[in-house]
């Protein structure tokens, strides 16, 4: 959509699509602390608040303020909703419709069909990857007997590089048999998975599960159950309620 030099004092600010006639008594306050308002263009209805800037820093301040306008709204009853991308401004309802209602109107309606009541919840995994390479070099004494052997001695490029691949291979097994163990134990309780990008050397695990609602508890608890199967070793982050960003693309 495009987005090009809105006036500030007229311009909107977009944050999420409901179907309409959406909220009715909507009591949330967005970026530049502007009240967030709907507005209906057809069987569609648009979260937004009036604008203080042409452009918005993604900022974290600005980040959270985005995501707690969806999260109140699916807190208030509103559950399927489909997040628009952080920044989006706009001049006009009209440029609204021209750009994205009438060019993708059956896609947005299908999504919205799609996300009936189903909820996204993500899962990150932290490791520490020191502590897994021993542990995987005591599970493999020839390995861990040919690295003592060259430890102390000198070594020619050849085998440093040898050295270097096979303890990198060993690591990344075993990141692997981490994330198998949890994509085998938490997609059958998923209608969709999203495995994410790997943010830092520490995170071994970075997936996002649409579920249904009343599905959470059961989700919740097999969680517990990984983090006990792995005996404190890895730190892991379970986010319950989030909008539901990995499974909205056009």
């Amino acid at each position: 959509m495009a987005t090009a030099s809105p006036n500030p004092a007229s311009a909107l600010y977009l944050y999420g699509i409901v179907a309409a006639p959406g909220p009715r008594h909507l009591n949330v306050v967005g970026l530049d602390k502007q009240p967030v308002r709907v507005h209906v263009l057809g069987s569609l209805a648009f979260l937004y608040s009036q604008t203080c800037q042409e452009r918005y820093l993604a900022s974290r301040a600005n980040l959270l303020a985005h995501e707690a306008v969806l999260e109140s709204v699916m807190n208030e009853g509103h559950r399927t909703l489909l997040p628009l991308q952080f920044g989006l401004v706009v001049s006009s309802w009209d440029q609204v419709e021209q750009d994205l209602v009438k060019p993708r109107l059956a896609e947005l309606l299908a999504l919205l069909q799609r996300l009936e009541g189903k909820r996204e919840v993500g899962v990150k995994v932290f490791w520490d990857p020191e502590r897994e390479l021993q542990l995987g070099l005591e599970e493999n004494p020839a390995l861990k007997a040919r690295r003592d052997e060259l430890a102390g001695t000198p070594l020619g490029l050849e085998a440093v590089v040898e050295m270097g691949r096979a303890l990198e291979q060993l690591l990344e097994q075993r990141r692997q048999h981490i994330a198998h163990t949890f994509t085998a134990a938490l997609a059958p309780l998923a209608s969709d998975c999203v495995e994410g990008k790997l943010l830092t050397e520490n995170m071994a695990y970075n997936s996002a599960f649409l579920i249904n609602w009343e599905d959470e508890p059961a989700f919740a608890q097999k969680v517990e159950e990984l983090d006990q199967a792995f005996q404190g070793r890895l730190r892991i982050r379970y986010n319950n309620f989030t909008a539901p960003y990995n499974f909205v693309k056009l």
